[in-house]
């Protein structure tokens, strides 16, 4: 398939991480998930917005991921994640963050879902990924339909 010409395919990234996740563990979750996206639709991506939960406002990896890479990032209350329907919700994840879905969820709500049915959007569900550290980074990424 020559994607030379081809639309690039808008994508928004959920993203999840221990307190403390290297940028770089970030950087490879990401780098990782993408890939799959790219051998799968097979024409190129254009990362459109970027969300997580503001527990991880502060976050310094995520927060340079997405300063080096030019993403816009925002972040979602708990509960706000917690009412989006995900195909793999996780009772560690609430505990911890009172939301069941952390990249998921925030895949969904940047890619501007309007419906519970919208999981058929999430290309990658869940990309765990974790680093040498033992510090883990997920990301979700679903697919802007117009």
């Amino acid at each position: 398939m020559n994607t030379a010409n081809a639309i690039p395919l808008r994508l928004a990234l959920g993203l999840g991480c221990d307190r403390g996740t290297p940028m770089a563990t970030l950087a490879r979750a990401v780098d990782e998930a993408l890939a799959e996206v790219t051998r799968q639709a097979g024409v190129s991506l254009e990362i459109v917005a970027v969300a997580s939960i503001d527990l991880k406002a502060d976050e310094v990896g995520l927060l340079e991921l997405a300063r080096a890479r030019g993403w816009p990032l925002c972040f979602h209350p708990a509960a706000r994640l917690a009412v989006v329907p995900v195909p793999h919700p996780s009772e560690t994840v609430r505990r911890h963050t009172g939301t069941p879905s952390v990249s998921e969820a925030a895949a969904l709500l940047a890619a501007g879902t309007r419906e519970p049915a919208a999981m058929s959007q999430l290309l990658v569900a869940k990309h765990r990924v974790r680093g040498l550290d033992g510090r883990s980074a997920t990301v979700s990424i679903a697919r802007i339909i117009p």
